[in-house]
């Protein structure tokens, strides 16, 4: 582990125009002092003089000594190697601090094919990621990037910050800072394939890369790089694992066997709901499932009984990891201008696809016309002559299974170009780019997605028997129905972000300890995000679907900085950054023109001060305090009302008074319902304040130990309700509920609006430590690092209520989440001739799982599955733990073969009650697992 000096300093205060004329007048003083003492160091990545200097993540100044005040954990390319990880998103997650994050699996029925970064499960929009100490494009309005458009094979190492950085970076660096640093200076060719096979069916991915380099900077003066990757990743189905093949799990719960259900009023084959203009004995409605009715009460395949109709088993047409593509494509270039000058360029593109699948079109609440060839033909035979002719409304819950599974494909593209210059004049080390970085995101819906009338019209006509099981429909059916799906675009968002940065830095004082080093810089960006639909969308052709609003938000943003290093005595440094940071006002320009203006700007003063002790070579005793500061997203801030699914899980109507204005809108059991946001232009930034104290023992290269305590508290939180806070307690939020129409009936509907709050404060802390060891064995060596997080506090105030402190920490939260107390990682590498062998250990602890209240829904009896449990339940998952293992063969020189396993216990993810959160998977959590089992992999690397 490296430690690197953080300079970083912020403040929590809104900036008077006196307090930026201050740090504009020292940032300019600061610039021209520099100018006149020819100082050092500048602000870029890993860089070589006539003694090397080297700027770590956390400062913009660069030195000799790399030993600082705070803890950077870096990732070597050979120590990426040894993980056997294939992608950026599975190196992150071999980070033990790294929590909250975005994985691929919860694009199944929730995401959107994206996949993020998250330091102290603060969330992904908390932590900073760069490329080359550069902002990237985000994956939407805020500070969020998608980690799985970064090539993997371009990365020479990855610096992690461990601490808040508003100080040097601004905005987003609450958590903390991930730095990828491409490599610079490569030259040769080599080539390296991999295959995964996972023991089990289905999941096998396979990848290629291939990099090149030609120039020798040392003497040529030049060098350029290119890298090319391309990955492929198969789906995996809940069918094939044994886990996840049911939404109604068997469990045993206080000695009460249970089943967990998570299935659809939308069955197969339909529930019918009927309404007469008179009783019809002696009731006005009645709801039932015909093909219960007729085969003895007993529901169909992949159904189970609640009340008088069937609830269906979704999850046998719900995949468990996604379909996924990528083609990544890296280049750089350097060239000295003179000894002194040095001209860079970097060019990164992706392509990602991804392809997600769930369950079949929710046909929910169908409307019938009475003269409808549906009503006269189909339905007319299953009633009595009496319910017929009282019939006033007829509906049905169905799914429709001939159009095939509900498959979307999000098409990623993201270019990253930066261009600048570097150099030296004396002793003043300069650096400044432009960057332009562009993220598009195309959603596309390409199968089970029905067009409104031409399916309409087919169900309206009888010519579907929805009340008989899928495999009793004839192939004409089928046929006729799979041709009513819609294919093509849905629609496509757009962020983009154009920079100007510049840095300086110089020793400018000589002290009695050592020389003191001043930095100062700046930036300015143009962002901007934008939501373009397709004429289908706009339209309102397929159906339920309404029209997606458009929206194209911009703003501007600039900081400036000023950071010192000063050595006290040959034992103590103290470092201290000062920042301010002015967030332009929103405009969205498909508003009228009077109304484009939707936000003010916002602006604050940033500070951080550490402290690096050295009492003798062995120990570093360091310290940290600071302030942070986060600007609202522009979607937070100006998004009109977007609808955004369902809600995942079935609930009981929240409306539960009669003279409530959507009473009538009720569904007579358990439902999903409608989800939208809506950003609320009234939103404050975010502010935080930051302590970590700490130390390094490291009496030898090949011993060290490291532990740091932090703690990071924030004010003015932004935050959204979560569904299962707002239905556990519907009343408290009724200003959340309202009523759409729905496109095919025309009738109203309940639908949910999550508007974002400032909801006040929330706290953590935690432990970062670490233990590392090697040992020459004699016949090999032996290196053995034990890493860990652990989560002290965790906690945040309720939204919508005032001192109701919540918590993630050890269970399952309101937030739908899980905080971990203990992530520990356990890696071992013994080398000997010419071969290493890797044996990785990778724990969670366990938690207490998602708990139900008395006579929930979702909770039955396994003995008769119409009873609820009339308890209620709190059990625990259990810790969750695998091995990896991976053998290199270093044939010769040029040529390495790898073998390895991932999970090689094939440890099943650990049984939890989840309904809500991470996707539509049933039965376990695929947020925090291995879905894979068991798998194999072969890699060949050559190098000419």
């Amino acid at each position: 582990m490296s430690i690197a000096p953080f300079i970083a300093i912020e403040g929590s205060q809104i900036m008077s125009k006196k307090s930026f004329s201050f740090v504009a007048k020292l940032s300019l003083i600061s610039t021209a002092l520099l100018s006149v003492i020819n100082g050092a160091n500048a602000a870029e990545a890993t860089q070589v003089a006539e003694i090397e200097r080297i700027q770590i993540t956390g400062s913009s100044i660069k030195r000799t000594d790399m030993e600082g005040a705070l803890p950077v954990t870096t990732f070597s390319e050979e120590d990426i190697a040894k993980t056997g990880v294939t992608s950026v998103p599975e190196l992150m997650q071999q980070i033990p601090a790294m929590q909250g994050f975005t994985v691929g699996a919860q694009s199944v029925g929730a995401g959107n094919g994206s996949q993020t970064a998250s330091l102290r499960d603060l969330g992904s929009d908390y932590t900073l990621v760069l490329l080359n100490g550069r902002r990237m494009a985000s994956r939407n309005s805020g500070g969020s990037v998608d980690i799985s458009s970064i090539p993997l094979a371009a990365i020479k190492r990855v610096e992690v910050l461990m601490d808040g950085a508003s100080a040097l970076y601004g905005s987003d660096a609450i958590a903390g800072v991930i730095n990828f640093i491409t490599k610079s200076d490569f030259t040769g060719l080599k080539l390296t394939g991999r295959l995964d096979r996972p023991e089990a069916k289905g999941g096998e991915s396979a990848n290629f890369d291939i990099a090149a380099g030609i120039g020798d900077l040392s003497n040529d003066g030049w060098n350029v790089m290119m890298t090319y990757s391309h990955a492929q990743q198969e789906l995996l189905k809940s069918s094939d694992r044994e886990f996840s093949n049911t939404g109604i799990v068997p469990f045993t719960y206080d000695g009460t066997d249970l089943y967990v259900q998570r299935a659809s009023s939308n069955a197969i084959p339909a529930n019918l709901y009927l309404k007469f203009n008179e009783e019809v004995n002696g009731s006005t409605s009645k709801s039932y499932n015909p093909y219960r009715e007729a085969n003895g009460d007993l529901c169909a395949p992949n159904n189970a009984p609640t009340g008088s109709t069937c609830l269906y088993d979704f999850t046998e047409m719900v995949e468990i990891f996604p379909e996924s593509a990528s083609d990544n494509f890296f280049v750089s270039g350097v060239l000295d201008i003179n000894e002194n000058i040095q001209a860079y360029t970097d060019i990164m593109y992706s392509e990602v696809e991804m392809t997600t699948r769930i369950a079949a079109k929710t046909v929910s609440n169908y409307s019938f016309d009475l003269d409808s060839g549906f009503v006269t033909e189909l339905l007319q035979p299953m009633l009595s002559q009496e319910e017929y002719n009282a019939l006033s409304s007829v509906k049905v819950k169905w799914r429709a299974r001939p159009a095939g599974s509900r498959t979307s494909k999000y098409e990623t593209a993201t270019t990253n170009m930066t261009a600048g210059i570097r150099g030296d004049i004396g002793d003043l080390a300069y650096n400044l780019a432009v960057t332009n970085a562009k993220s598009t995101r195309e959603h596309s819906r390409i199968a089970g997605y029905v067009l409104a009338e031409e399916f309409g019209n087919l169900i309206e006509s009888g010519a579907i028997d929805v009340f008989t099981t899928p495999d009793k429909l004839s192939p004409e059916v089928n046929k006729a129905v799979a041709a009513t799906n819609y294919n093509g675009l849905w629609q496509t968002t757009e962020t983009s972000s154009n920079s100007l940065e510049g840095t300086l830095s110089a020793p400018v004082y000589e002290l009695p300890a050592g020389e003191l080093y001043l930095g100062t810089g700046f930036d300015y960006r143009q962002v901007s995000y934008s939501n373009a639909i397709s004429e289908a969308n706009k339209q309102e052709l397929l159906y339920s679907y309404s029209a997606t609003e458009e929206f194209d938000l911009s703003r501007d943003t600039y900081g400036l900085f000023i950071e010192a290093i000063a050595p006290i005595t040959d034992t103590l440094e103290l470092t201290a950054a000062i920042r301010y940071d002015n967030i332009g006002g929103i405009t969205d320009g498909k508003r009228a023109a009077e109304e484009q203006g939707v936000t003010g700007d916002m602006s604050d003063v940033t500070y951080k001060v550490n402290m690096s002790w050295r009492p003798t070579d062995d120990w570093v005793v360091r310290a940290s305090h600071g302030t942070g500061f986060k600007a609202p997203s522009m979607k937070e801030l100006a998004s009109p009302k977007v609808e955004s699914g369902w809600t995942s899980g079935s609930y009981e109507c929240p409306i539960t008074s009669a003279s409530h204005d959507l009473y009538s809108l009720c569904s007579i059991e358990p439902t999903q319902y409608r989800e939208a946001v809506q950003g609320y232009s009234e939103l404050k930034p975010e502010t935080s304040e930051q302590t970590s104290v700490g130390f390094v023992y490291s009496p030898s290269s090949d011993f060290s130990v490291s532990i740091d305590w932090w703690q990071i508290n924030i004010e003015n939180q932004v935050r959204e309700l979560q569904e299962t806070q707002v239905m556990a307690n519907p009343q408290a939020y009724d200003h959340m509920f309202s009523s759409r129409t729905n496109t095919q009936s025309g009738e109203g509907e309940i639908e949910i609006t999550y508007t974002p709050v400032n909801i006040g404060e929330s706290r953590n802390q935690g432990i970062d430590w670490l233990v590392s060891a090697g040992h020459d064995l004699g016949f090999g060596m032996l290196k053995s690092t034990l890493r860990g997080a652990y989560i002290l506090e965790s906690e945040y105030l309720r939204v919508g209520s005032e001192g109701i402190w919540d918590t993630s920490l050890g269970k399952f939260g309101l937030n739908n989440a899980v905080t971990f107390p203990h992530i520990i990682k356990f890696t071992n590498s013994f080398t000997h001739g010419d071969f290493v062998h890797n044996l990785n250990m990778n724990y969670k602890s366990g938690y207490q799982d998602q708990s139900y209240s008395a006579n929930n829904t979702k909770i039955r009896l396994q003995e008769d599955l119409n009873v609820r449990y009339d308890q209620e339940v709190e059990r625990n998952v259990s810790s969750y733990t695998t091995f990896d293992w991976l053998s290199q063969w270093n044939a010769m020189e040029s040529l390495q073969v790898s073998f390895g396993i991932k999970n090689m216990f094939d440890r099943a993810p650990p049984f939890s009650l989840r309904t809500s959160g991470g996707g539509h998977q049933v039965g376990y959590d695929p947020r925090y697992v291995d879905q894979l089992g068991r798998t194999y992999y072969l890699k060949a690397s050559y190098s000419l």
